[in-house]
């Protein structure tokens, strides 16, 4: 075995965290990868591999490693297209950081239509609402709503998201419907905070046509979207959110629409990718199907 195809099962026993899966995959023996990771190691002169009866996980040397592997493939598989036909058909492995809510109800229930048109990218998802350090984890490309905050990276709009204030039946029948803006100071929201920001977001509208921000008093905060969901039907109290988020609550009645003359701001959401003077193909074509399938979603 060589070292170019060394390098690519060393991170696909990464990734799969498996010595029989990551050969199956390449379709070679095992016992034919376990001998190639082992004349790999004795070449660097350092172990890669943590092994144990359940799973396969690198050592600190081979996560390094590993990140290194992962940039110098995708380099080269982007090499490969720019002077071939992959640039209408392009192939590799794309790793994608999606927001819960928007792999879940947004992109992954279309994600089929993506992988017949590029049948030849493989695609690897992790899903949260943490910060992640796109080129530390040889993350490709990440969608995350709200204002982009590192200037680092190329952000590309995708959509204006319609947000709506609301809460269950109970709490309002408990606490009455407010009529303007204003009467949230005598009301309780459910509070949002960003994993790396110890802050409450306030409620925003546009009144007037500029926007204003209110705070909202309340005894429970959340840093995860779909909790913040649960709370306000559990009667927590009142939030503000993506329209596409709490459609069918809304349409059940297990919520209820709020200060509906004042229209909230929308919240925008982007695609995420690090800056390079030759985008890869795969992101340009992920990022370009994102984009319409964003249109057609929100407009």
């Amino acid at each position: 075995m060589d070292r170019f195809d060394a390098l690519q099962l060393f991170t696909r026993i990464v990734e799969l965290g498996s010595f029989t899966r990551a050969a199956g995959a390449l379709d070679i023996p095992r016992a034919t990868a376990t001998h190639a990771i082992k004349m790999l190691e004795e070449r660097l002169g350092a172990r890669l591999l943590e092994r144990t009866t359940r799973q396969v996980r690198p050592t600190p040397d081979g996560q390094v490693f590993y990140e290194r592997c992962k940039r110098i493939l995708g380099d080269l598989d982007d090499a490969e297209s720019a002077l071939s036909t992959a640039m209408a058909n392009p192939r590799g492995s794309l790793r994608l950081d999606l927001h819960g809510a928007h792999a879940n109800l947004i992109i992954l229930p279309r994600i089929q239509e993506f992988h017949r048109r590029y049948p030849q990218i493989e695609l690897v998802i992790s899903s949260g609402d943490r910060l992640v350090d796109l080129v530390g984890e040889g993350i490709d490309c990440v969608v995350r709503a709200g204002q982009p905050r590192d200037s680092s990276l190329v952000a590309r709009r995708l959509a204006l998201m319609p947000e709506v204030v609301c809460a269950s039946p109970d709490y309002l029948d408990r606490h009455g419907r407010p009529r303007h803006p204003e009467e949230l100071a005598a009301h309780q929201a459910v509070g949002f905070f960003s994993s790396n920001h110890d802050i409450r977001y306030p409620f925003s509208f546009l009144i007037d046509g500029e926007m204003t921000k209110f705070e909202v008093g309340g005894w429970i905060s959340v840093n995860d979207a779909e909790c913040y969901s649960t709370c306000a039907l559990s009667g927590c109290g009142l939030i503000q959110v993506p329209r596409f988020r709490v459609e069918e609550h809304l349409r059940s009645g297990r919520l209820e629409e709020v200060l509906t003359e004042w229209p909230s701001p929308g919240l925008p959401v982007s695609a995420l990718y690090p800056y390079h003077r030759q985008l890869s193909p795969r992101v340009r074509v992920f990022v370009e199907w994102l984009s319409a399938l964003y249109a057609e979603r929100f407009g």
